[in-house]
């Protein structure tokens, strides 16, 4: 069965209807179907928590919107865990040691080389990204990674084989 790693941009798009959206849906169907399972880092979810916020305090989602979306969120990705459709990846002391080299290799932030050593770490087949400098540099670091918004197809016939 495939296992599918998501950044945090991926993940947002599950919740927020933007570029890629309908990809993520699929993906998400799949692993709701057992077709394929999800991976993601523990990181991930403060950072999406984070993202959800700032959308809040911009004043772009009202509260209500804000804690429907927070509730979804947390309730499918702890019924997928349940499912064993999705995998939540602790943050080791290796993950993020492997990481570090990313940084200055990359010239990333922390948290998107965090996201390549984790999705390296969990065996992942591939990475989805919404994120341009994350899906080079994990193109670079040798990992199949996908563009959400831009390669559709290409994530269709992955979660589909």
């Amino acid at each position: 069965m495939a296992r599918i790693y998501l950044d945090t941009s991926g993940i947002v798009k599950r919740y927020v209807l933007e570029p890629g959206t309908e990809v993520i849906d699929e993906v998400f169907d799949r692993a709701d179907s057992g077709e394929l399972r999800i991976a993601l880092s523990l990181w991930n979810v403060g950072e999406v928590m984070g993202v959800f916020d700032e959308r809040l305090s911009k004043g772009w989602i009202s509260e209500e919107d804000f804690n429907s979306v927070l509730r979804k969120f947390a309730d499918e990705i702890v019924r997928l865990s349940r499912l064993k459709a999705a995998e939540i990846i602790p943050i080791s002391t290796s993950v993020l040691r492997d990481s570090w080299p990313l940084i200055l290799d990359s010239h990333l932030y922390e948290a998107d080389s965090l996201q390549i050593s984790t999705c390296v770490a969990s065996g992942c087949e591939a990475l989805l990204t919404g994120d341009r400098p994350l899906l080079n540099a994990a193109r670079k670091a040798g990992l199949r990674a996908y563009d959400v918004a831009t390669e559709g197809e290409e994530i269709r016939h992955l979660v589909r084989s």
